[in-house]
């Protein structure tokens, strides 16, 4: 009969044991002092090796001539435990959990050893005790006959009394790391002499998850698959979804290409594979790309073949690090509902289009993947407004400027000339104030609040055009006319709007529009440093005058919220100080309908004669 490689391979000697230190030196130095006790809990994970060490321990305590606390396996007692005896009795708590089952125990451990120094009682599962069978064991553990030992094993201490814990000396197990069990593998292969590839002995060490147990157990179908070890012989019985495919349906997921995501998910699903397997595949593989994105040993730690590490190490260099925790959590939670949901395909699918569609998830980590979406291309500057635009505008705002004077009518007296003044400050900010110098290529954004602000020109002295004289008589001389005189040095020149003192800067924000005074804030903002999130925050919000307060507009009350926060309203009121605005209000939009409403009534009481009618 064919015997499984867990049990052929099982450990004889605490030596041989994969890990459990811990536990083990002090089992051995116990044995080695003479101070063994009466009641052991072994606690921990499954297929760590706790009914293993329970049965090395029995032998132990009664081998004639222990090598460092380890059974000999020469002696008499040590062969016949061997070969089974009376002195070693497993019992599994999972199926005699009742309280007569505990009773006959009690009975029978009054009994002397047949061959040994110790009657050993393995209890397995013992968290499968009913209340009475726990009671019953009680009085045998609080007054234990001298040659008994009990050792209690489970996977859920908790579940356990805290009368029969405090009765206990409790040894916990732990997980055993990978690469243990990975030469705790290579070394049965060896013995075997089968052939096998790195990569396969480290995907079945990966799935055993710490188990050694389980590790085996899947390692004995792979062996059975194929007579060499390969790392798609092991994907194919693990029935994880190929590499490649699950790579490509995360790059999807982290590119926000939902097409692609889609495709890709019915793809895997139409090749055979499970939903819930497809999403801890998924989950794995995010895994491994936040593993290659911050670990500078990624590649050791993964263990995965070079062209597949390297295409893994690429897509993670691309990924932003927000956006693949945000995905790793949605999976997470699509994993629990689906427990609870008739069609886990259908909870998948949501799943996906929630990862692909940042834009339309209006959650907080949504939200900072938009964010840092646009602070990446801000950096990168992939903001550019076409230079025809920008051209357009520039020829209008030149045709606005310069009006050529209409011809007088023929027998017409000619007058003279009246002088230009060059325009007001305020005015000329308030009209062409996005107006470039050059029709050359600006880098703008999707709103004009974003385009930066031409390059300040001086303000020319105002020049005086010249008095036409009359025209002469006929047959008099012709002369010529006089040059005209520069202007004097005391001839006041208009201050530019850039280098105007505060309460200049105040009057012309008062004649200026709001969009004008939010575009010159948003700009100045956009200059100061580590604003980034600011800046985003304060592109949705809308500008308007009521009275001397510029009031900004949101359809967001989280924007809302954290602009009124201090370090952020701080950072605003500095800004606006600097382009001349000093009394400023963010209001959430729909908020101020009373206000409105009053307003209202107001206008319609001063000017009664007025049809008003507020839209």
């Amino acid at each position: 009969m064919h015997t499984s490689l867990y049990r052929r391979y099982r450990p004889q000697t605490f030596g041989e044991m994969v890990r459990q230190e811990h536990v083990v030196k002090v089992l051995q130095n116990q044995i080695e002092q003479n101070a063994v006790g009466h009641a052991y809990l072994f606690s921990g994970p499954r297929g760590t090796g706790k009914t293993t060490i329970a049965r090395i321990f029995a032998r132990a305590v009664n081998c004639e001539h222990p090598v460092n606390g380890s059974p000999c396996g020469e002696c008499a007692v040590c062969r016949a435990l061997l070969e089974g005896s009376l002195d070693i009795l497993e019992i599994d708590a999972a199926s005699n959990n009742g309280v007569n089952e505990m009773r006959d125990l009690r009975e029978k451990v009054q009994y002397p050893p047949v061959s040994g120094k110790y009657k050993v009682y393995i209890v397995d599962e013992v968290h499968m005790l009913t209340d009475s069978a726990f009671n019953a064991l009680l009085k045998t553990l609080e007054e234990p006959p001298a040659h008994a030992i009990f050792i209690l094993a489970t996977t859920e201490p908790h579940k356990i009394p805290a009368t029969i814990l405090s009765r206990c000396m409790r040894l916990d197990f732990k997980l055993i790391p990978e690469e243990d069990l990975e030469a705790h593998l290579k070394r049965i292969l060896d013995s075997m002499g089968k052939e096998y590839e790195e990569e396969a002995v480290a995907a079945i060490a990966r799935a055993g998850a710490g188990s050694d147990r389980d590790m085996l157990s899947i390692a004995e179908m792979c062996i059975a698959y194929e007579d060499k070890l390969t790392y798609r012989g092991v994907s194919e019985v693990l029935g994880a979804a190929d590499f490649s495919e699950t790579l490509a349906l995360t790059e999807a997921l982290l590119s926000a290409d939902m097409p692609s995501a889609l495709e890709g998910v019915e793809r895997i699903l139409s090749s055979g594979k499970a939903v819930g397997v497809l999403l801890k595949d998924l989950m794995a593989q995010l895994n491994r790309v936040a593993v290659a994105k911050t670990c500078r040993t990624a590649e050791k730690l993964l263990s995965l073949p070079g062209e597949q590490f390297a295409r893994l190490k690429a897509v993670a260099e691309k990924a932003d690090g927000r956006a693949v925790l945000r995905a790793t959590e949605v999976l997470a939670k699509a994993e629990t509902d689906m427990r609870f949901v008739s069609s886990p395909r259908v909870c998948l699918e949501t799943a996906v289009m929630r990862i692909a569609l940042p834009e339309e998830d209006m959650s907080t980590d949504a939200l900072l993947v938009r964010l840092n979406a646009l602070e990446r291309k801000l950096k990168e500057g992939a903001f550019v407004a076409p230079a025809a635009q920008t051209a357009s505008v520039a020829q209008t705002a030149a045709r606005d400027t310069v009006k050529p004077a209409a011809a007088p009518a023929a027998g017409a007296p000619v007058q003279a000339a009246k002088p230009t003044t060059a325009p007001a400050a305020g005015a000329a900010a308030a009209e062409y104030e996005d107006v470039p110098p050059f029709p050359e290529e600006e880098p703008v954004f999707e709103e004009a609040y974003f385009a930066d602000e031409p390059a300040p020109k001086k303000a020319a002295a105002p020049v005086q055009a010249t008095k036409p004289t009359a025209a002469p008589p006929a047959g008099a001389p012709i002369q010529a006319p006089k040059p005209s005189t520069a202007p004097a040095a005391e001839t006041p020149v208009q201050a530019s709007k850039f280098t105007a003192a505060p309460a200049a800067a105040a009057a012309g924000a008062a004649g200026a529009g709001a969009e004008v005074m939010f575009g010159k804030f948003v700009r100045t903002l956009r200059k100061t440093s580590r604003n980034g999130v600011l800046f985003t925050m304060c592109s949705d919000l809308a500008p308007v005058f009521e009275g001397g307060t510029l009031v900004l507009y949101t359809e967001s009350g989280t924007i809302a919220r954290s602009l009124a926060r201090a370090e952020h309203r701080a950072v605003m009121a500095d800004v606006f100080a600097q382009v001349g605005i000093t009394d400023f209000e963010v209001r959430l939009k729909g908020a101020d309908a009373p206000q409105k409403a009053n307003a209202a009534e107001q206008l319609k009481r001063d000017f009664p004669d007025y049809p008003i009618e507020i839209k």
